[in-house]
């Protein structure tokens, strides 16, 4: 059927995995709701989207063929089909907002239940409407992704509290993300995924230095304890204004610090492992290239996210 109103529909829950979602909704939880939670949702996306990249690299099953599905979306058309990451991404953060936030915010467990649930099935739904994955794609994300919430919400608090306070935290985690990074792919042909996945393991690596150095230089951008627990009641045109200039700007300087790393790092990785970069799209697409230069854009866009923007914020009073 081709209905205007379930393309558009679908295409929202599609965009709810992808990086424009990201860009603003971690930054917005993070900046404005509540540092603690954001941090510990960029945790489990982390891990979420590298296991479901990784299981995607080693079962690779094809797309769904066309005909019969109509493809409504080709952007990740060259990548493999199992797990639907986008499935993983849409059950992992709803679930692990509403286990992360429930006592902490004061908010209806309804509420909580049907946003997650609905966020869920719009996400899960949109990828066999829009003919990217199968059935049996979706439910394996799914399922898969509630998996690795079981093991991982149990030592989410253990890994932030270790960003944090220890001593040698950036270093061991640098060297994690860039050693997991390298290791974990050996694709036949080249896909969009080998390069998404060191785009999150930089922003994950950025985060927890960011939250570091947050961390040494007495920065506190999680609310007090004794504001616990936390209510959305005093929503005034003011902290809405706030909330809203600090978004637009601080995700402007993270647009600019990806343009800006983007244009030294291409050129610098091709210098390094002496590749003609004329035809840069094709120079991207070279792993020497292509993982230095997604895991440091990358890396930089989250270190800005946890520490340059809020200390800008700090400096100009909209903190």
């Amino acid at each position: 059927t081709r209905s205007r109103f379930l393309y558009y529909l679908f295409s929202l829950g599609t965009e709810l995995g992808n990086e424009l979602f990201y860009i603003l909704f971690f930054p917005f939880c993070i900046w404005n709701l509540d540092a603690w939670l954001g941090r510990r949702l960029i945790i489990i996306w982390v891990w979420v989207m590298y296991l479901g990249q990784c299981t995607k690299d080693v079962i690779r099953w094809p797309r769904p063929a066309s005909p019969p599905v109509v493809k409504l979306e080709v952007f990740y058309n060259s990548e493999y089909s199992m797990p639907s990451t986008h499935a993983m991404s849409g059950t992992a953060i709803p679930l692990a907002l509403l286990l992360l936030s429930y006592g902490r915010w004061q908010y209806p467990l309804m509420f909580g239940l049907i946003l997650a649930f609905c966020w869920c099935s719009l996400v899960c739904c949109s990828r066999i409407y829009m003919g990217m994955h199968s059935i049996l794609d979706v439910i394996a994300g799914f399922l898969y992704a509630i998996l690795i919430l079981i093991v991982f919400h149990p030592v989410v608090d253990l890994i932030d509290n270790f960003n944090l306070t220890y001593k040698y935290a950036p270093l061991i985690i640098i060297s994690l993300h860039l050693a997991l990074g390298i290791f974990s792919f050996t694709l036949d042909t080249w896909s969009t995924s080998r390069g998404d996945t060191a785009q999150i393991l930089g922003c994950g690596a950025g985060v927890a230095c960011g939250s570091h150095v947050n961390y040494i230089m007495g920065l506190k951008l999680d609310p007090p304890p004794n504001t616990l627990p936390l209510s959305l009641s005093s929503l005034t045109v003011t902290v809405f204004g706030k909330a809203i200039l600090r978004l637009l700007i601080g995700v402007i300087v993270l647009l600019l610090t990806k343009v800006a790393m983007k244009k030294a790092t291409i050129p610098l990785a091709c210098k390094i492992f002496r590749i003609p970069h004329d035809d840069v799209r094709k120079a991207r697409q070279r792993m020497e290239v292509e993982l230095p230069y997604r895991y440091i854009t990358y890396g930089m866009v989250g270190f800005s996210l946890m520490f340059i923007v809020p200390c800008l914020f700090h400096f100009i009073g909209l903190s």
